[in-house]
Formats: structure tokens, sequence, C-alpha cells
């Protein structure tokens, strides 16, 4: 059976949220010979240009057919299609009658904006959570994820998530086996390694007088860590250094280091063919039990099943 996918763009489509998942179907399409007829859709047709000036030559939605898939790119100029009535008409149709709808990085706004998302679990790229949680409060949204299945609707963070997103979708259709050689021919992780956060710890703490300690403990983290060595390399005293971290950095001095030490966790579990004891104590957990718990706070996992994942 061929199953026909869609990829909805508009002017100002980001590239790679698009070519992404097209290379990624367009082999699995290689391999399991016959499975996926590819269609680039638009609004009315034609050449539309990405927001980087090269263009796809699509077909207008009102000649589309009929689709198994409906995947929708994320870019700058997502508010026109969130914002057509026709386009909007087109979304609901397709998650009536195809099997699914899907979103890469603001793609999620036109879903969004079509009602389709309303009490359900979505994601978009970590940069657009505060803007997005704003506009559309019924939806659940769960801004650290790579990509987010709920029911026939997926969604997925920004950019080469849609990739992720692409592969998921594969292994669904196909099997396991197809979308790990899709993985490999891409050069890319079958199953993103660490879970499915978006960002390194120290890029999702907001930047401030603290990046120099940050980098410091990231470089330390055998050593304990406490508030109380943190102030003092900070040359504050522990009560105001708390006060202040906090206030900068949107976070507690503990939750920074436990973020930095799980990254670091994860990393080596993804890396080296380390116990996971040995991991704990390495990365200044101290004990298996302690990284096991901060691992499901930050995976919602341990970290058995993040090694198993990668």
């Amino acid at each position: 059976m061929t199953r026909a996918i869609g990829f909805l763009v508009y002017p100002g489509f980001q590239l790679l949220d698009a070519t992404g998942p097209i290379a990624a179907f367009e082999i699995a399409g290689r391999l399991a010979a016959g499975a996926y007829a590819l269609h680039f859709l638009s609004l009315r047709g034609g050449l539309t240009p990405s927001s980087a000036g090269v263009t796809i030559q699509t077909t207008a939605l009102a000649d589309a057919p009929h689709l198994d898939t409906l995947l929708i790119s994320g870019g700058d100029g997502v508010k026109v299609p969130a914002t057509c009535e026709e386009t909007l008409d087109f979304v609901r149709a397709a998650a009536r009658d195809a099997r699914r709808v899907a979103s890469v990085c603001s793609g999620t706004y036109v879903l969004a904006a079509a009602g389709l998302l309303d009490g359900k679990r979505a994601t978009t790229h970590w940069s657009r959570t505060q803007d997005f949680q704003r506009r559309f409060p019924n939806v659940r949204l769960e801004p650290d994820r790579i990509w987010i299945q709920d029911g026939a609707v997926w969604s997925s963070a920004g950019i080469t998530a849609g990739i992720d997103l692409a592969l998921a979708m594969i292994g669904a259709d196909e099997g396991e086996a197809v979308a790990r050689r899709t993985a490999q021919q891409l050069v890319v992780y079958h199953h993103r390694p660490g879970g499915q956060s978006q960002h390194s710890a120290l890029i999702d703490l907001r930047p401030g007088r603290f990046d120099a300690l940050l980098s410091w403990a990231r470089q330390n983290l055998a050593e304990s860590l406490s508030v109380e060595q943190l102030a003092d390399r900070a040359a504050m005293s522990p009560r105001n250094f708390a006060r202040l971290f906090a206030q900068e950095t949107g976070v507690t001095p503990a939750k920074a280091v436990e973020r930095l030490r799980v990254e670091a966790a994860r990393a080596l579990l993804d890396s080296q063919p380390l116990q996971v004891e040995d991991v704990a104590l390495e990365t200044g957990f101290g004990d298996s039990e302690r990284m096991r718990r901060a691992f499901i706070r930050a995976f919602g996992q341990p970290p058995q099943a993040v090694r198993r994942r990668a």
C-alpha cells in the first residue's frame, strides 16, 4: 500500500522543517518500495519560497490528492496559514479524512488555530513556548519534548526534530528495521539519545552574571557543588547568592546543578560502556538511586531505559 504524504508549505517556511521529513520519507520509500508518494502543497500552488529563498514547486490545496498524512512545516511565515480560513478548512478536512496530521516546529500554530489541539498534548520550538501558551491556553503544551503523538495528531519541536518525527512515523508504518536503515542513510540517530529534551542545560538557563560559574560547575561535577561552595566561588553570602541566582536564571542552584549532572550522565550513558553506578559517581550524584530519581524528573525514564533507547 502506498501512503500519500502531503507537505504543506507557504511563503517564508523554514526549509529544513520540510526537507528533513521529505528526505526521511523519500529514503524510506526506496527502502520499502512503494511505501510513500510525496506531495508538496501550498494554498495556490506553484513555486513557494522558503525563508532562505529556496523554492519548492507545489500543488494547490484545491487539487491535493487524498492524503494518508498531512505534515505542516513551520517558519517565520506561519502567521499567514494560521490565520487563513481556506488553509485552516483544508487542515480540518485532512484531520477528518486522513489517518494523521502533524506539524514541525511552529507549524503547531496551524494545528492549534484549526482547533485540532484543544485538550491535546503537543510541542513546538522552545523559543515559541510562551507565545504559544498565551495564544492557545487549551493546548497541553509540553515544551521540552522532541515530538509528541496524541491520537491521530503529531507535533514536533524545532527544525531537525521533524526528522525525529518522520522516523517515528516510518517506524509505525513500515517497522523499526526500515526506520533504522532510513536513519543510517540520513546519518542521524534512529532514536535521539538521552530522552527527549530539546536543548542543553546551559542554553535553557537565562544568561547573566552566573554564566562563568555554571561553566565551572559543569567542569567540576564531582565536587559537592552545594549552595555554600557555589556562593563562596561567586564571592557572595549563601543566602544572597541563592536569591540572586534563582532571580537571574529562573531555577534554584540545586536544580541547575541537577540539570548539568543529568546532561553529563546522559552523555556518558550514550557513549561509554560504564556501569550506571560509575556514571553516578563520576557526575557527582553519589549513588545510582539519586541519579535515577533525577532522570525520571528530567526525562520520565530511569537511566537504564535512556541507555536502551540510545
